[in-house]
Parts: C-alpha cells; sequence; structure tokens
C-alpha cells in the first residue's frame, strides 16, 4: 500500500495502516472476514473510507470498491503474496532480480500457488484502471523497498 501511496501522493501513513489492519480479524474469525474487522474498525472511529475499503478488498460482501484506496487494496491484497511466492522459489529468493516477466509467466502456471485467484487480480487492476505489468511492477519495487527497510532491523519478509 505504500508503493502505492506514493504513486498517487496519498498518505502513506495512512495507506500503511490499511494494509496493516484489514485482515485484523481474519485469525479468529475466517468464516466472518472482513465483516468482523469492519465493525472493530467502526467501534475505534476509523472514517468510512477506510472501512469501507476494508469491506470492499473481499468479493463475497458485494461492497463496491469505489475510491483509489479501496480499489488500490484489492488490487495489492492477492498480488502482495503472489509476488512474495515468486521470490521464495527463485534461487537468490531476492526482488532484486525478480521482473514483471517471471511473475507473469507464474500467473499462467495453475500450479503454482493454486490458491491465489487469478480471475480477482484480474479484475483488480482493471478496476484501478492500470496494465498488469504496471501492476506488478510498483509490487515488486514496493515490497522490494519494504524488503529493505525490514532487514535494516534484522527482519524479512522471505526469511
Amino acid at each position: 500500500m505504500v508503493g502505492y501511496a506514493k504513486k498517487f501522493g496519498e498518505s502513506e501513513e495512512r495507506w500503511s495502516l490499511l494494509g496493516l489492519l484489514h485482515d485484523l480479524d481474519y485469525e479468529k474469525h475466517p468464516e466472518e472476514h472482513p465483516l468482523k474487522a469492519v465493525d472493530m474498525l467502526r467501534e475505534m472511529d476509523f472514517d468510512e473510507e477506510f472501512v469501507q475499503a476494508v469491506a470492499g478488498h473481499a468479493d463475497r460482501t458485494g461492497v463496491p470498491r469505489t475510491t483509489t484506496m479501496a480499489k488500490t487494496l484489492y488490487a495489492v491484497d492477492e498480488m502482495a503474496g503472489f509476488v512474495v511466492a515468486c521470490v521464495l522459489v527463485r534461487p537468490d529468493r531476492s526482488f532484486a532480480s525478480l521482473k514483471p516477466k517471471s511473475v507473469k509467466k507464474k500467473l499462467k502456471d495453475k500450479a503454482f500457488a493454486k490458491a491465489v485467484d487469478r480471475q480477482q487480480m484480474a479484475t483488480a487492476v482493471e478496476e484501478l484502471g492500470i496494465d498488469m505489468n504496471e501492476h506488478i511492477e510498483t509490487m515488486i519495487e514496493a515490497l522490494r523497498d519494504g524488503e529493505e527497510r525490514l532487514q535494516q532491523q534484522g527482519l524479512s519478509l522471505i526469511d
């Protein structure tokens, strides 16, 4: 979300917080996700744009994604995990060497990360109004930057 906040000139702090909190109910309430999170965020007085973005990131809620923030969360949610999975199978386990072409090749391989909904990712980029190559490139750059920040703290997305 931070990569897109930078790209769209939005608040990195706010969009980062959305990325961190959107699944806050998933572990305890997977069947009710994200509706429990929506209730929790309202109880914590998060604004309605933020809450609606969380509600809309799951197709089963039927909540339309009407803001750039909501459309971005929807686009980033599945793709972030998919790009990390692509890095994990690379010999160097590095975002630095990962290219959009490699991610697109893995998207075509239905056996790779088979639980990932490829149609959802296609719909998401269409809603956001960007092409898949641009989305993948933005995701790789953002995850690479995030990984560098984490490593400075002795942490990692991939280790």
